[in-house]
Protein backbone atom coordinates (compact mmCIF):
# COMPACT_ATOMS: atom_id res chain seq x y z
CA UNK A 1 0.00 0.00 0.00
CA UNK A 2 1.34 3.75 -0.95
CA UNK A 3 2.32 5.25 2.30
CA UNK A 4 0.47 8.46 1.82
CA UNK A 5 0.04 9.98 5.33
CA UNK A 6 4.04 8.84 5.73
CA UNK A 7 5.17 11.08 3.35
CA UNK A 8 2.75 13.74 3.01
CA UNK A 9 4.18 15.26 6.13
CA UNK A 10 7.29 15.37 4.50
CA UNK A 11 5.85 16.97 1.25
CA UNK A 12 4.29 19.89 3.59
CA UNK A 13 7.66 20.35 5.50
CA UNK A 14 9.54 20.76 2.08
CA UNK A 15 6.91 23.02 0.70
CA UNK A 16 6.93 25.30 3.87
CA UNK A 17 10.63 26.03 3.49
CA UNK A 18 10.34 26.45 -0.31
CA UNK A 19 7.50 28.76 -0.36
CA UNK A 20 10.03 31.17 2.19
CA UNK A 21 12.27 30.75 -0.58
CA UNK A 22 12.79 34.21 -3.28
CA UNK A 23 12.09 32.21 -6.27
CA UNK A 24 8.74 31.35 -4.95
CA UNK A 25 7.91 34.78 -4.69
CA UNK A 26 9.76 35.85 -8.31
CA UNK A 27 7.18 33.51 -9.76
CA UNK A 28 3.92 34.98 -7.62
CA UNK A 29 5.11 38.86 -9.14
CA UNK A 30 5.14 37.27 -12.62
CA UNK A 31 1.85 35.77 -12.09
CA UNK A 32 0.74 38.88 -10.31
CA UNK A 33 1.53 41.19 -13.45
CA UNK A 34 -0.51 38.83 -15.47
CA UNK A 35 -3.26 39.78 -13.43
CA UNK A 36 -2.86 42.92 -13.48
CA UNK A 37 -2.50 43.25 -17.05
CA UNK A 38 -6.11 41.03 -17.11
CA UNK A 39 -7.40 43.73 -14.83
CA UNK A 40 -6.82 46.83 -16.73
CA UNK A 41 -7.93 44.14 -19.92
CA UNK A 42 -11.49 44.70 -18.04
CA UNK A 43 -10.79 47.56 -17.30
CA UNK A 44 -10.79 49.49 -21.05
CA UNK A 45 -13.97 47.35 -22.07
CA UNK A 46 -15.81 48.33 -19.35
CA UNK A 47 -14.50 52.38 -19.62
CA UNK A 48 -14.21 52.99 -16.41
CA UNK A 49 -11.23 51.83 -13.41
CA UNK A 50 -12.52 49.81 -10.72
CA UNK A 51 -11.22 46.37 -8.98
CA UNK A 52 -8.18 45.11 -7.81
CA UNK A 53 -5.49 42.95 -9.18
CA UNK A 54 -3.91 41.43 -6.35
CA UNK A 55 -6.98 39.25 -4.95
CA UNK A 56 -6.77 37.19 -7.63
CA UNK A 57 -2.60 36.85 -7.56
CA UNK A 58 -3.17 35.69 -3.61
CA UNK A 59 -6.19 33.82 -4.72
CA UNK A 60 -4.30 32.27 -7.52
CA UNK A 61 -1.22 31.64 -4.82
CA UNK A 62 -3.76 29.45 -2.91
CA UNK A 63 -4.52 27.29 -5.09
CA UNK A 64 -1.30 27.28 -7.20
CA UNK A 65 0.00 25.73 -3.28
CA UNK A 66 -2.73 23.19 -3.02
CA UNK A 67 -2.11 22.26 -6.88
CA UNK A 68 1.60 21.34 -6.16
CA UNK A 69 0.72 19.50 -3.22
CA UNK A 70 -1.45 17.12 -5.67
CA UNK A 71 1.14 17.11 -8.40
CA UNK A 72 3.83 16.14 -5.61
CA UNK A 73 2.05 13.54 -4.08
CA UNK A 74 1.24 12.57 -7.57
CA UNK A 75 5.04 12.47 -8.58
CA UNK A 76 5.86 10.31 -5.93
CA UNK A 77 2.85 7.56 -6.19
CA UNK A 78 4.71 7.13 -9.40
CA UNK A 79 8.39 7.65 -8.79
CA UNK A 80 8.86 10.37 -10.81
CA UNK A 81 12.69 11.54 -10.57
CA UNK A 82 13.77 15.01 -11.72
CA UNK A 83 16.97 13.45 -12.92
CA UNK A 84 15.80 11.96 -16.25
CA UNK A 85 12.73 14.41 -16.80
CA UNK A 86 14.96 17.00 -19.01
CA UNK A 87 13.93 20.20 -17.21
CA UNK A 88 17.49 21.71 -18.42
CA UNK A 89 16.51 21.01 -22.17
CA UNK A 90 12.63 21.21 -21.91
CA UNK A 91 12.59 24.96 -20.40
CA UNK A 92 14.90 26.45 -23.38
CA UNK A 93 12.73 24.34 -26.26
CA UNK A 94 9.94 25.42 -25.01
CA UNK A 95 10.65 29.51 -25.35
CA UNK A 96 12.09 29.01 -28.77
CA UNK A 97 8.60 27.10 -29.69
CA UNK A 98 6.65 29.73 -28.25
CA UNK A 99 8.28 32.11 -30.93
CA UNK A 100 6.30 30.31 -33.57
CA UNK A 101 3.07 30.51 -31.38
CA UNK A 102 2.54 31.39 -28.21
CA UNK A 103 0.42 28.61 -27.11
CA UNK A 104 3.40 25.93 -27.64
CA UNK A 105 5.14 27.56 -24.50
CA UNK A 106 3.90 24.35 -22.70
CA UNK A 107 5.63 21.08 -21.45
CA UNK A 108 3.20 18.90 -23.98
CA UNK A 109 5.10 20.17 -27.23
CA UNK A 110 8.79 20.62 -25.66
CA UNK A 111 8.35 17.22 -24.23
CA UNK A 112 7.49 15.45 -26.46
CA UNK A 113 10.05 16.74 -28.96
CA UNK A 114 12.67 15.97 -26.65
CA UNK A 115 11.01 11.89 -25.89
CA UNK A 116 11.03 11.36 -29.73
CA UNK A 117 14.36 12.80 -30.14
CA UNK A 118 15.47 10.34 -27.48
CA UNK A 119 13.98 7.65 -28.70
CA UNK A 120 14.80 8.08 -32.62
CA UNK A 121 18.40 9.62 -31.98
CA UNK A 122 19.48 8.69 -28.68
CA UNK A 123 19.96 12.26 -27.45
CA UNK A 124 19.31 14.17 -25.17
CA UNK A 125 20.20 12.03 -22.77
CA UNK A 126 17.17 12.06 -21.29
CA UNK A 127 14.34 9.64 -19.92
CA UNK A 128 11.15 9.47 -22.08
CA UNK A 129 8.85 7.70 -19.51
CA UNK A 130 10.04 10.69 -16.85
CA UNK A 131 9.84 13.62 -19.53
CA UNK A 132 6.28 12.48 -20.56
CA UNK A 133 5.26 11.37 -17.07
CA UNK A 134 6.32 14.78 -16.09
CA UNK A 135 4.23 16.45 -18.34
CA UNK A 136 0.81 14.23 -17.76
CA UNK A 137 1.20 14.77 -13.78
CA UNK A 138 1.24 18.98 -14.98
CA UNK A 139 -1.16 18.53 -16.82
CA UNK A 140 -3.37 16.51 -14.76
CA UNK A 141 -2.40 19.62 -11.97
CA UNK A 142 -3.33 22.11 -14.40
CA UNK A 143 -6.92 20.03 -14.99
CA UNK A 144 -7.95 20.40 -11.45
CA UNK A 145 -7.24 23.72 -11.04
CA UNK A 146 -9.26 25.00 -14.40
CA UNK A 147 -11.81 22.52 -12.99
CA UNK A 148 -12.23 24.67 -9.87
CA UNK A 149 -10.74 28.05 -10.77
CA UNK A 150 -10.74 28.63 -14.56
CA UNK A 151 -13.60 30.40 -14.43
CA UNK A 152 -12.60 33.14 -12.15
CA UNK A 153 -12.10 36.94 -13.12
CA UNK A 154 -13.30 36.31 -16.73
CA UNK A 155 -12.77 39.44 -19.07
CA UNK A 156 -15.92 40.19 -21.13
CA UNK A 157 -14.58 40.65 -24.46
CA UNK A 158 -16.96 41.28 -27.98
CA UNK A 159 -15.62 37.78 -29.93
CA UNK A 160 -15.74 37.68 -33.63
CA UNK A 161 -16.90 34.17 -35.09
CA UNK A 162 -15.74 33.47 -38.38
CA UNK A 163 -15.99 36.81 -41.39
CA UNK A 164 -19.03 38.31 -39.66
CA UNK A 165 -20.32 36.74 -37.00
CA UNK A 166 -19.91 39.27 -34.03
CA UNK A 167 -20.62 37.67 -30.08
CA UNK A 168 -20.52 38.32 -27.12
CA UNK A 169 -18.30 36.17 -24.63
CA UNK A 170 -15.17 36.26 -21.92
CA UNK A 171 -11.52 35.21 -22.33
CA UNK A 172 -10.64 33.23 -19.47
CA UNK A 173 -6.95 33.49 -18.60
CA UNK A 174 -5.59 31.92 -15.22
CA UNK A 175 -1.70 31.59 -13.85
CA UNK A 176 -0.87 29.47 -10.80
CA UNK A 177 2.49 29.65 -8.96
CA UNK A 178 2.85 25.85 -8.42
CA UNK A 179 5.44 25.30 -5.58
CA UNK A 180 6.27 20.92 -6.16
CA UNK A 181 8.31 18.38 -4.40
CA UNK A 182 9.91 15.48 -6.50
CA UNK A 183 12.49 12.91 -6.09
CA UNK A 184 16.21 12.91 -6.91
CA UNK A 185 18.33 9.87 -6.93
CA UNK A 186 21.56 10.59 -4.25
CA UNK A 187 23.22 7.21 -4.23
CA UNK A 188 23.28 3.69 -3.54
CA UNK A 189 22.98 1.41 -1.02
CA UNK A 190 23.29 -1.86 0.44
CA UNK A 191 23.02 -1.11 3.86
CA UNK A 192 19.78 -0.98 6.16
CA UNK A 193 18.00 2.91 5.39
CA UNK A 194 15.88 4.82 7.71
CA UNK A 195 13.28 6.75 5.63
CA UNK A 196 9.63 5.85 4.42
CA UNK A 197 9.71 1.92 2.91
CA UNK A 198 7.84 2.13 -0.02
CA UNK A 199 5.84 -1.13 -1.70
CA UNK A 200 7.31 -3.53 -4.00
CA UNK A 201 5.51 -2.05 -7.04
CA UNK A 202 6.99 0.79 -6.96
CA UNK A 203 8.34 2.84 -8.81
CA UNK A 204 5.84 2.39 -11.82
CA UNK A 205 8.21 4.90 -13.68
CA UNK A 206 11.50 3.53 -13.36
CA UNK A 207 14.43 5.84 -13.27
CA UNK A 208 16.92 4.47 -16.07
CA UNK A 209 20.35 3.71 -14.26
CA UNK A 210 22.90 1.29 -14.27
CA UNK A 211 21.61 0.01 -10.31
CA UNK A 212 19.23 -2.21 -8.63
CA UNK A 213 16.00 -0.68 -8.07
CA UNK A 214 15.47 -1.46 -4.23
CA UNK A 215 19.35 -0.34 -3.94
CA UNK A 216 18.52 3.40 -4.49
CA UNK A 217 18.49 6.25 -2.14
CA UNK A 218 16.13 8.66 -2.89
CA UNK A 219 15.72 12.39 -1.47
CA UNK A 220 13.03 14.95 -1.85
CA UNK A 221 13.60 18.01 -3.74
CA UNK A 222 11.07 21.13 -4.42
CA UNK A 223 10.99 22.97 -7.51
CA UNK A 224 8.64 26.20 -8.37
CA UNK A 225 6.71 25.83 -12.01
CA UNK A 226 4.16 28.33 -13.33
CA UNK A 227 0.63 26.96 -15.21
CA UNK A 228 -1.35 28.79 -17.33
CA UNK A 229 -4.73 28.32 -18.90
CA UNK A 230 -6.37 30.54 -21.76
CA UNK A 231 -9.66 29.62 -23.58
CA UNK A 232 -13.08 31.56 -24.55
CA UNK A 233 -16.42 31.26 -23.57
CA UNK A 234 -19.29 32.14 -26.49
CA UNK A 235 -21.23 29.50 -26.34
CA UNK A 236 -21.28 28.64 -22.22
CA UNK A 237 -20.96 30.37 -19.68
CA UNK A 238 -17.43 30.65 -17.98
CA UNK A 239 -17.46 28.01 -15.32
CA UNK A 240 -19.66 25.40 -17.48
CA UNK A 241 -16.80 26.24 -20.45
CA UNK A 242 -13.67 25.78 -17.94
CA UNK A 243 -15.38 23.13 -16.53
CA UNK A 244 -16.05 20.91 -20.19
CA UNK A 245 -12.27 22.42 -20.64
CA UNK A 246 -11.10 20.49 -17.47
CA UNK A 247 -12.46 17.18 -18.60
CA UNK A 248 -11.21 17.15 -21.63
CA UNK A 249 -7.39 17.43 -20.34
CA UNK A 250 -7.89 15.29 -17.55
CA UNK A 251 -8.93 12.86 -20.02
CA UNK A 252 -5.49 13.15 -22.16
CA UNK A 253 -3.35 13.93 -19.39
CA UNK A 254 -4.73 10.20 -17.66
CA UNK A 255 -4.21 8.46 -21.16
CA UNK A 256 -0.52 10.58 -21.79
CA UNK A 257 0.42 9.29 -17.94
CA UNK A 258 -0.84 5.62 -18.87
CA UNK A 259 1.37 5.61 -22.25
CA UNK A 260 4.20 7.24 -20.15
CA UNK A 261 4.11 4.26 -17.37
CA UNK A 262 3.83 1.84 -20.16
CA UNK A 263 7.02 3.20 -22.25
CA UNK A 264 8.95 2.16 -19.75
CA UNK A 265 8.21 -1.33 -20.61
CA UNK A 266 7.23 -1.15 -23.94
CA UNK A 267 9.35 0.01 -26.72
CA UNK A 268 5.73 0.83 -29.48
CA UNK A 269 4.47 2.65 -25.94
CA UNK A 270 7.12 5.26 -25.73
CA UNK A 271 7.19 6.09 -29.54
CA UNK A 272 3.15 6.65 -28.87
CA UNK A 273 3.56 8.07 -25.43
CA UNK A 274 5.90 10.78 -27.32
CA UNK A 275 3.68 11.31 -30.39
CA UNK A 276 0.41 11.57 -28.02
CA UNK A 277 2.08 14.09 -25.87
CA UNK A 278 1.66 17.03 -28.86
CA UNK A 279 -0.76 15.55 -31.05
CA UNK A 280 -3.43 14.72 -28.06
CA UNK A 281 -2.73 18.09 -26.90
CA UNK A 282 -3.97 20.15 -30.00
CA UNK A 283 -6.53 17.86 -30.65
CA UNK A 284 -7.84 18.76 -26.90
CA UNK A 285 -7.44 22.45 -28.26
CA UNK A 286 -9.20 21.64 -31.95
CA UNK A 287 -12.05 19.88 -29.79
CA UNK A 288 -12.52 22.47 -27.94
CA UNK A 289 -12.84 25.22 -30.45
CA UNK A 290 -14.67 22.86 -32.48
CA UNK A 291 -17.42 22.45 -29.70
CA UNK A 292 -17.23 26.35 -29.42
CA UNK A 293 -18.04 26.99 -32.50
CA UNK A 294 -20.62 24.52 -33.41
CA UNK A 295 -22.95 25.44 -30.48
CA UNK A 296 -24.92 28.16 -30.76
CA UNK A 297 -23.96 31.92 -29.64
CA UNK A 298 -25.50 32.51 -25.95
CA UNK A 299 -24.45 36.22 -25.43
CA UNK A 300 -26.39 38.07 -28.20
CA UNK A 301 -29.52 40.01 -28.76
CA UNK A 302 -32.43 38.51 -27.65
CA UNK A 303 -34.84 40.40 -29.73
CA UNK A 304 -36.25 41.97 -26.77
CA UNK A 305 -34.89 44.04 -24.22
CA UNK A 306 -31.00 44.18 -23.62
CA UNK A 307 -29.05 41.46 -22.95
CA UNK A 308 -26.55 41.84 -20.01
CA UNK A 309 -22.74 40.17 -21.01
CA UNK A 310 -21.22 40.97 -17.64
CA UNK A 311 -21.41 43.26 -14.94
CA UNK A 312 -19.05 44.83 -12.06
CA UNK A 313 -19.30 44.27 -8.87
CA UNK A 314 -20.36 47.20 -6.26
CA UNK A 315 -21.76 49.10 -9.38
CA UNK A 316 -25.54 50.18 -9.31
CA UNK A 317 -26.30 47.44 -11.84
CA UNK A 318 -24.88 44.95 -9.12
CA UNK A 319 -26.92 46.20 -6.04
CA UNK A 320 -30.08 46.01 -8.20
CA UNK A 321 -29.50 42.41 -8.87
CA UNK A 322 -28.39 42.40 -12.69
CA UNK A 323 -26.05 39.27 -13.30
CA UNK A 324 -24.64 38.30 -17.22
CA UNK A 325 -27.29 36.89 -19.19
CA UNK A 326 -29.87 38.78 -17.47
CA UNK A 327 -32.42 40.94 -20.08
CA UNK A 328 -33.32 44.45 -19.34
CA UNK A 329 -36.65 45.11 -20.55
CA UNK A 330 -37.46 48.42 -18.78
CA UNK A 331 -36.44 51.59 -17.17
CA UNK A 332 -39.43 53.34 -15.23
CA UNK A 333 -41.71 51.97 -17.69
CA UNK A 334 -40.43 52.70 -20.95
CA UNK A 335 -39.55 49.32 -22.96
CA UNK A 336 -36.20 49.42 -24.44
CA UNK A 337 -34.77 47.68 -27.96
CA UNK A 338 -30.62 48.42 -28.16
CA UNK A 339 -28.09 49.37 -25.74
CA UNK A 340 -28.31 52.64 -27.18
CA UNK A 341 -31.71 53.50 -25.39
CA UNK A 342 -30.61 51.99 -22.54
CA UNK A 343 -27.77 54.43 -22.36
CA UNK A 344 -30.24 57.18 -22.94
CA UNK A 345 -32.28 56.39 -20.16
CA UNK A 346 -29.63 56.14 -17.27
CA UNK A 347 -28.55 59.54 -19.16
CA UNK A 348 -31.78 60.57 -18.67
CA UNK A 349 -33.33 59.50 -15.13
CA UNK A 350 -31.32 60.09 -12.06
CA UNK A 351 -31.93 59.11 -8.66
CA UNK A 352 -34.18 56.24 -7.92
CA UNK A 353 -35.66 54.10 -11.05
CA UNK A 354 -37.02 51.32 -11.72
CA UNK A 355 -35.53 48.61 -13.65
CA UNK A 356 -37.22 45.44 -14.78
CA UNK A 357 -35.44 42.53 -16.11
CA UNK A 358 -35.66 38.90 -16.48
CA UNK A 359 -33.15 36.60 -14.58
CA UNK A 360 -31.10 34.27 -16.42
CA UNK A 361 -30.36 31.99 -13.68
CA UNK A 362 -34.15 31.36 -12.80
CA UNK A 363 -35.88 32.73 -15.64
CA UNK A 364 -37.59 35.14 -13.35
CA UNK A 365 -39.50 38.65 -14.05
CA UNK A 366 -38.08 41.00 -11.52
CA UNK A 367 -38.06 44.46 -10.85
CA UNK A 368 -35.82 46.86 -8.45
CA UNK A 369 -35.46 50.24 -7.27
CA UNK A 370 -32.04 51.70 -7.86
CA UNK A 371 -30.27 54.76 -7.18
CA UNK A 372 -28.87 56.47 -10.51
CA UNK A 373 -25.97 58.72 -9.58
CA UNK A 374 -24.74 61.86 -12.11
CA UNK A 375 -21.13 60.42 -13.69
CA UNK A 376 -20.93 57.53 -11.62
CA UNK A 377 -21.12 54.04 -13.91
CA UNK A 378 -23.99 52.18 -13.92
CA UNK A 379 -21.98 49.04 -14.37
CA UNK A 380 -23.79 47.22 -16.64
CA UNK A 381 -22.09 45.94 -20.41
CA UNK A 382 -24.46 44.91 -22.97
CA UNK A 383 -24.02 42.11 -25.57
CA UNK A 384 -22.61 43.42 -29.17
CA UNK A 385 -25.19 44.60 -31.65
CA UNK A 386 -23.95 44.96 -35.14
CA UNK A 387 -20.52 46.37 -35.37
CA UNK A 388 -17.78 46.78 -32.71
CA UNK A 389 -14.93 49.09 -32.48
CA UNK A 390 -13.06 46.88 -30.34
CA UNK A 391 -12.99 42.99 -30.77
CA UNK A 392 -10.60 39.49 -30.90
CA UNK A 393 -11.26 36.95 -33.20
CA UNK A 394 -11.73 33.63 -32.61
CA UNK A 395 -10.58 31.64 -35.97
CA UNK A 396 -11.71 28.55 -37.62
CA UNK A 397 -10.52 25.39 -36.84
CA UNK A 398 -9.06 24.48 -39.94
CA UNK A 399 -4.80 24.95 -39.27
CA UNK A 400 -3.97 23.62 -36.09
CA UNK A 401 -0.89 25.68 -37.14
CA UNK A 402 -2.15 28.78 -36.18
CA UNK A 403 -3.44 31.32 -33.52
CA UNK A 404 -6.58 30.48 -32.30
CA UNK A 405 -6.77 33.51 -29.78
CA UNK A 406 -5.57 36.40 -31.20
CA UNK A 407 -4.83 39.92 -29.58
CA UNK A 408 -7.23 43.03 -29.27
CA UNK A 409 -7.34 44.14 -32.13
CA UNK A 410 -9.15 47.88 -31.89
CA UNK A 411 -9.79 49.87 -35.36
CA UNK A 412 -10.37 54.07 -35.20
CA UNK A 413 -14.08 54.93 -36.75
Amino acid sequence: MFPIFELLPLVLKQMLSFILNPLFYLVIILVAVQYQRMLKLRQKFFGFTHGRWWPDALQATGYGVLGGLLGSMLMLFVGLTLSGSGLQYIWPLAILLMLIDARFLCFAYAGGILALSNIIFGWPAVSPPQVLGLVAILHMVESVLIYFSGHLGAVPSYIKLGKDRLVGGFILQRFWPIPVVALIVIGQTELPQTGVEMPDWWPLIKPELEAQLDTLVYSLFPVVAGLGYGDIATARNPREKSRLSAKYLALYSMVLLVLAVLSGRYEPAALMAALFSPLGHEAVIYLNKKIELANKALYVPSGQGVKVLDVVPGTAAWKAGLRSGDIILTINGVALFNKGALEYMLHQNQGLVEIAFVSEKDKAYRRELVKIVPDIPFGVLPVPEGEERSYMEFTTPGSLLKKWLKRFKTWAR
